[in-house]
């Protein structure tokens, strides 16, 4: 009986550790998949061109939009490919990270490189949104996010949306609120800072390669919009006014006679690669050294803003909270 009863335990022994290895296998399969599964989600993303499928986590990220650079190296993102050239000087980061693909610039984009860095996302936009076709067909496995502000929607809001969907996709959802935050005070600061000297007059300027073109309200590169965000009164409106990156052909006599008492002025070189020739000279001292502009009262004031040495390819949501920090700084000198 006792040699009955040991192989009864045995027996019993035996089919409850294979039941237990086969929970356990069961167990260890469903664990698999749901790493797998977390490994292959995916986050649905509203961009300018519909839904985008982006994976989570992107394992291969390239970036072309001039937004999204300072951003991204801010959330420690990195980069399989980007045309460096237009990265801002100030992300350094990315400006000295040899490992990155050349892209080239958008005058003579390579995007043969973006391909052979085998991106799983790619933030598209700004002066390479015209390659947006070229790249999905090139590329037909990665995610494409473009984010550019859209020219039927107020800049405010594009540059809010943009911030916000980025720090969905890279888990900064917190910081991005945060970046927010920081832009909509400055910008409620700059509108009444302007409130308390809405009598006086504004004019934007763009200067590039010594000369000085005029930056139209609503329209004009980077000041256009915040005419309108802030409702600035300008000093000088033309018809057919655009938003040429070198600023409208307006004689500076004409902007001279205006005599606008505030002054915006967009250094465009100061903000590419030509601040590094020997040439270049700072819009500082091409609007000091003017002058037909000598007499117009915001020289004589000194009531005159510079944008950040970076803006013209930067421009995202951290530069527009500087830029409008720095006015609200200028219109409240201003008032005293």
């Amino acid at each position: 009986m006792a040699h009955t009863r040991f192989k009864l335990v045995s027996l019993v022994t035996a089919a409850a550790l294979a039941l237990a290895s086969c929970s356990s296998t069961e167990e260890s399969t469903e664990a698999d998949n749901t790493t797998a599964a977390a490994e292959t989600s995916t986050l649905s993303v509203e961009d300018n061109h519909g839904t985008v499928e982006v994976p989570q986590p992107a394992t291969a990220v390239a970036a072309t939009d001039n937004r999204a650079f300072e951003l991204l190296d801010r959330w420690g993102v990195d980069l399989v490919a980007a045309p460096v050239a237009l990265v801002p000087f100030t992300v350094s980061g990315y400006k000295e990270d040899e490992s990155i693909a050349d892209m080239g610039s958008h005058r003579e984009p390579n995007l043969e490189a973006l391909t052979a860095a085998q991106p799983d996302l790619i933030i598209n936009g700004q002066r390479f949104a015209q390659y947006y076709d070229d790249i999905s067909t090139l590329n037909p496995d990665a995610a494409i996010v473009e984010l550019d502000p859209r020219d039927d929607e107020a800049l405010d809001r594009e540059l809010i949306r943009q911030a916000e969907a980025l720090g969905e996709i890279f888990g900064e959802e917190e910081d991005a609120a945060v970046l927010v935050g920081e832009f909509e005070d400055a910008l409620e600061r700059a509108k009444t800072a302007y409130q308390a000297i809405s009598d006086k007059t504004v004019m934007a300027v763009n200067v590039s390669g010594g000369n000085i073109g005029y930056i139209a309200p609503s329209v004009g590169r980077t000041y256009g919009p915040i005419f309108d965000l802030v409702g600035l009164t300008p000093a000088l409106e033309v018809d057919s006014a655009s938003d040429d990156h070198e600023g409208d052909d307006i004689n500076v006599e004409a902007i001279a006679q205006s005599n606008p008492d505030i002054l915006l002025v967009l250094d465009r070189d100061g903000g590419t690669n030509t601040r590094d020739e020997a040439e270049y000279v700072a819009a500082e001292n091409v609007i000091s050294e003017n002058e037909a502009l000598s007499n117009v009262a915001a020289i004589q004031d000194d009531v005159v803003y510079y944008a950040p040495a970076d803006t013209y390819t930067n421009e995202n949501i951290i530069t527009y909270t500087e830029i409008l920090n720095g006015l609200a700084d200028l219109f409240e000198g201003a008032a005293k």
